[in-house]
């Protein structure tokens, strides 16, 4: 069913002007009414409950059992995390009509699930047919948790003569003058003539930094040799050219490319490791040679056995199958170097067909030791998850592990499906750090031999 979308042709706040103008201002509706910043807040006086999303600075001080909103509502500030879908190009919109959120757009929220829809949406799906469910996750509310959290045509909102703040004159300390007030000439606003010529000539004769940078020693700069100096320069030039705070530099140094990037220039096969589970094996084929960090980190992680005895915690059946999480809740795992890394998207790599072996994340480069197999091609996930392996043996243990079936509200299999171990057959990295180890006792034995002429 197409729905028609309503528009709204100009604010409501045009038609005010002179001193009106200055009492009635509409911020963007993803932004703090009172600070306008990137921050989401709205208080509901009809249910008796002050409701903050995300983490507004001006509330931080008054959610205490004495604040002024707990002794006047009588219970504590709520917290609730709303849920705003967004285009690639990052515009918020309705996720029912697709309707792009504008300053004029008459934007509610569903307290229960947290979900943000297009007013219009939820008066035709919701309260005309009486269907109180969610757009999204089909869970029951009543009308009472929606909230409204921008209305155009309800100015009394706006109203910033009546925020509380305003009416009792707070004022949240500005980080920028704060720091100003360290310098103690900071509170020297209006100075005479021979004042200002005697702090002059105090901070023209002045050592206090010389003295200073004299005991400071400048970080050491890492050495660049044949395996390790990039094609381009360290722009050290350039920079001293242009910028009267750098030390002129006439020479240009090649810059240093990290220790990784040097071994990952040596790796050029892929690699290939057998997973053992409780419902068969699988032959995976790891894309080293094209993403290798990521590459790494799987067979590094299944050496140290960091796999062994974990859990398969979520299966979608016709999507993927999920694993790598030694908690088994599906929010725990770390890499092997302890930390996130980042992605690595390759234009030739895509969740194309089924047995696609790919890294989990929670965002942009967060990736740990989570991953997952397609069970069919889902390419909206390119660019989104990183591609670095395909199964390429072992299809009916495949198939037997997306016929076990799972809970349909957490998709975790009802029976246990679990990777006993993993075998590395092939591991392209170690040939790589021979090749790199012999490289430079070369380079070293030939610097010894210079020095003996």
């Amino acid at each position: 069913m197409r729905m028609r979308r309503s528009t709204t042709a100009t604010s409501p706040l045009a038609a005010f002007s002179g001193e009106r103008d200055a009492l009635y201002q509409l911020p963007p509706f993803a932004h703090c009414s009172n600070f306008v910043a990137l921050n989401f807040f709205f208080i509901l006086n009809k249910c008796n409950v002050l409701m903050i999303t995300g983490n507004c600075c001006l509330f931080q001080k008054w959610c205490s059992a004495e604040c002024h909103f707990t002794l006047h509502w009588g219970r504590r500030p709520q917290t609730l995390t709303t849920l705003f879908s967004s285009r690639d190009s990052g515009k918020y919109h309705c996720p029912v009509l697709y309707t792009v959120f504008t300053n004029n757009s008459h934007i509610v929220a569903n307290k229960v699930t947290g979900n943000v829809f297009s007013y219009e949406a939820v008066e035709q799906l919701n309260f005309k047919p009486k269907n109180f469910k969610d757009l999204l996750t089909d869970e029951a509310f009543t009308r009472q948790d929606i909230i409204t959290l921008q209305d155009p045509t309800n100015l009394d909102k706006f109203n910033v003569s009546d925020f509380f703040h305003v009416k009792n004159n707070m004022k949240v300390p500005d980080p920028d003058e704060e720091k100003a007030k360290l310098d103690p000439a900071y509170y020297l606003k209006s100075t005479n003539l021979e004042t200002q010529e005697t702090l002059a000539e105090l901070y023209k004769d002045f050592k206090g930094d010389a003295l200073l940078a004299s005991t400071m020693k400048e970080p050491e700069k890492k050495k660049t040799d044949k395996l390790n100096a990039a094609h381009y320069s360290t722009g050290r030039v350039a920079a001293s050219f242009t910028s009267t705070a750098m030390a002129p530099q006439t020479t240009h140094e090649a810059d240093a490319i990290s220790d990784d990037e040097v071994r990952y220039q040596y790796v050029k096969k892929k690699g290939y490791v057998r997973l053992h589970t409780n419902k068969g094996d699988l032959n995976l084929e790891l894309y080293c040679d094209k993403v290798p960090k990521a590459g790494e980190n799987f067979i590094k992680l299944c050496k140290k056995g960091y796999y062994d005895g974990t859990l398969f915690h979520r299966s979608i059946r016709n999507f993927m199958i999920q694993g790598g999480d030694p908690t088994g809740t599906g929010t725990g795992g770390e890499s092997f170097w302890g930390k996130s890394f980042k992605d690595e998207f390759r234009p030739n790599l895509s969740h194309t067909g089924r047995g696609v072996l790919s890294m989990a994340n929670s965002g942009p480069n967060t990736n740990k030791s989570q991953f997952f197999i397609t069970f069919r091609s889902c390419t909206y996930l390119d660019r989104k998850h990183t591609v670095f392996g395909r199964v390429v043996g072992g299809f009916e243990t495949l198939t037997a592990m997306e016929n076990v079936e799972s809970d349909p509200k957490t998709d975790r299999p009802k029976s246990e499906i679990k990777l006993l171990s993993a075998t590395v057959f092939v591991d392209p990295y170690e040939e790589a750090d021979a090749q790199v180890s012999a490289c430079t006792s070369t380079r070293l034995s030939n610097m010894y031999a210079l020095r003996l002429i």
